[in-house]
């Protein structure tokens, strides 16, 4: 995989020309666009199809679904219908839920790939002890979510860097690992708790990087973004650079 295709960037905004400006700068240069409930519930279910007119090729839709098995699967043959290149549940919603959005994926004329966010990344261990009562620790919640949503037939999971080499050696290569929470060096974490660069997230074993403000707060967008792939192709060539 080439290192631009590994960068999606995640149009987090409630302007709708904002994010087709966005597509239409950043296409170039990256694999993919996050579409999530933000822009979603700001600009209506025809958002996928003004990106895909402005040139988005891959649409990520960051819709986190999390109901009862009928509800999501029914979601998710709406959500084919779309074009959608992927999108993502939550693995908490159990291994019913991920089996009935499979099959459903799967009836699909053409499939969306399918990943399973673990924990938010937002949450670090101490925050997730609280909220969900687990005392496993994060690492070790998303290692058994992860693994329930592999038995589940997910394509991938949606988990930070700091999990990600764990997760490469237990699951194997071939399950996708989606990786929020980028961040270059010497920038603000925000409200995110574990976070990487994306040398070093590729490094872990990602396969996807998501990238919002890193590159959409730049005052040079696109500069920004060829930046991260020059980083990436630089590593990839010589892997002990990252």
């Amino acid at each position: 995989m080439q290192a631009r295709e590994r960068i999606l960037i995640a149009l987090d905004t409630s302007d709708l020309e904002q994010a087709v400006g966005w597509v239409r700068m950043l296409s170039p240069y990256v694999g993919g666009f996050k579409v999530g409930l933000e822009l979603v519930h700001a600009a209506g279910f025809g958002i996928f199809d003004r990106l895909h007119e402005a040139g988005a090729e891959r649409l990520f839709y960051d819709a986190k679904l999390h109901d009862i098995p009928h509800t999501v699967a029914r979601a998710v043959r709406a959500i084919a219908r779309m074009g959608v290149w992927m999108v993502n549940v939550h693995a908490s919603g159990g291994r019913a839920m991920m089996e009935a959005a499979v099959e459903a994926a799967h009836s699909a004329p053409k499939p969306p790939l399918l990943v399973a966010v673990t924990v938010l990344t937002s949450l670090s261990s101490q925050e997730l002890r609280e909220q969900v009562g687990t005392r496993r620790g994060a690492v070790n919640q998303v290692l058994h979510l992860a693994t329930l949503a592999k038995e589940a037939g997910m394509d991938g999971v949606v988990a930070s860097a700091q999990e990600a080499g764990r997760l490469r050696r237990r699951l194997g290569e071939g399950f996708l690992i989606v990786t929020p929470g980028i961040r270059l060096k010497g920038e603000s974490a925000g409200d995110q708790r574990r976070v990487a660069t994306p040398a070093r997230a590729l490094r872990a074993g990602a396969d996807y990087l998501v990238v919002g403000r890193s590159v959409t707060a730049h005052n040079d967008p696109a500069a920004r973004a060829a930046a991260i792939v020059e980083e990436l192709e630089k590593g990839l060539l010589s892997p002990q650079l990252l």
